[in-house]
């Protein structure tokens, strides 16, 4: 007789094998499985599960459509991991078979050894995958500090994302409010869902609500063919991030607000509302209740929105996060600018921690970026932040390197000149325009260009 055909063989070498019939009588366990409980097989056959091994569960699964069960067994110092199924005959259920996964301890241990490493990899793997076809760069990762401040700051987006409630992200421009959006949508059950962000400063006026809530076709002059799906129904079952809200017109205000009271939008041109099932994160460096006793913000919008607000605290607040963000950063400058940086100077963090730090996290990071420019070894030091901008056209060994000195020259200068008007005017676009000489449009091609976040 083949191996195949020898049955008897078989179920004897599966550890920890017995069956059940409806009533809950023992009538198979295999010599394997007896000597492990310690019973008399032949005695125990026929007899109720319980009184042959007390801590069997296998009765559970007589009963319902549940068809598969693990269980943990403890036993004499032992710990088994078993694996239960419903038997079932002509569609009824006839008994309950069980076998060992693992009958000792160390066996488990060196399964999880072995595979726990690997499943977090591939988990977090398929995350960062999901996350970037999804529209997020960011997680609660990305979130850098160690101060009680940030600590709770944590706490509290995890607590928002648990949550089904609009939220309101305020801070001082360079924060991270966008990236405290993109850690809530990532730790919500929307995160396999759409991740939707719109600045309400970037967007002309005119087009604003066919921007958010989209347009049938022929609506109006230059329409697109077919009509255009806006940012609400793009972020149907996710979530749309509203960045600096405070700078939404007021007539857009009035249909934002329904469109959060009752998941309904109304798309330019048309005369049916569609329902939409989205979750609204909105953020703003500005005082919005001051901006509602101006009456330059709806006080029901804000009310509407301020749902459950969460305050990031200016850098100047938790100078101790300096070093840490610092080091983050320093490592991901080396993978983008191939350096070889690995140790910071001490003396660069009391220096850095000496300064007031107007543009928050978004001035401390390009400060050292354009440090990590001159740093020629392994170590950041104080000079790199002090070399004066001029020198860079004296800098032989750098012009040798650059396929268009001048050009890049000229980019490096207007790339630090718009990044210092911005951080010097609180990130507010207008005024920075104004102080350049030119207009907003503009600016935001330059920077665009430039790669300067805005």
């Amino acid at each position: 007789m083949g191996i195949e055909k020898d049955y008897r063989l078989l179920l004897e070498n599966i550890a920890g094998l017995m069956v059940i019939d409806t009533d809950g009588n023992l009538v198979y366990m295999n010599e394997r499985c007896a000597d492990y409980i310690k019973a008399d097989r032949k005695k125990s056959i026929g007899k109720y599960i319980n009184d042959v091994f007390p801590p069997s569960t296998m009765t559970n699964l007589l009963k319902g459509n549940k068809q598969y069960n693990c269980n943990f067994y403890f036993v004499d110092g032992r710990m088994s991991v078993s694996s239960q199924i419903q038997l079932r005959k002509n569609g009824k259920i006839v008994g309950v078979l069980e076998y060992d996964l693992f009958e000792e301890m160390d066996e488990l241990d060196e399964f999880l050894n072995m595979y726990t490493e690997e499943l977090r990899n591939e988990v977090s793997y398929f995350r960062e995958q999901v996350r970037s076809f999804r529209g997020t760069k960011y997680s609660i990762d990305n979130i850098i500090g160690s101060s009680q401040v940030m600590q709770d700051l944590r706490q509290q987006i995890e607590i928002a994302a648990n949550s089904t409630s609009t939220v309101l992200v305020l801070g001082e421009t360079g924060t991270g409010k966008e990236l405290v959006a993109h850690s809530i949508h990532n730790l919500s059950t929307r995160a396999f869902n759409e991740f939707i962000k719109v600045n309400a400063a970037g967007m002309v006026e005119t087009l604003i609500e066919s921007e958010l809530f989209g347009y049938v076709d022929g609506a109006f002059t230059g329409a697109r063919k077919g009509g255009k799906k806006g940012k609400f129904e793009l972020a149907d079952q996710g979530t749309l991030f509203i960045d600096e809200i405070h700078q939404m017109p007021m007539s857009t205000q009035a249909k934002l607000l329904r469109a959060l009271q009752e998941g309904e939008i109304s798309p330019v041109g048309s005369e049916e509302d569609l329902s939409v099932n989205v979750r609204v994160i909105a953020s703003s460096n500005m005082d919005l209740e001051k901006a509602v006793s101006r009456g330059e913000f709806r006080a029901d919008l804000f009310y509407r929105l301020n749902v459950f607000p969460i305050v990031i605290p200016p850098l100047r607040e938790r100078m101790e996060d300096i070093p840490e963000l610092v080091r983050h950063h320093v490592e991901e400058l080396n993978k983008e600018m191939g350096k070889s940086v690995e140790r910071v100077d001490p003396s660069v963090f009391g220096m850095l921690m000496s300064y007031s730090w107007p543009g928050n996290i978004r001035e401390l990071y390009n400060r050292v970026e354009g440090a990590m420019n001159y740093a020629d070894g392994n170590t950041l030091r104080v000079e790199h932040f002090n070399v004066r901008k001029e020198a860079i056209h004296y800098d032989a060994k750098r012009l040798e390197e650059m396929d268009n000195p001048i050009e890049m020259t000229k980019q490096m200068a207007e790339r630090n000149l718009i990044r210092e008007v911005l951080a010097r005017n609180g990130n507010n676009k207008t005024r920075a325009a104004e102080v350049l000489k030119i207009s907003r449009p503009l600016l935001y091609q330059k920077m665009k260009r430039l790669g300067i976040e805005g």
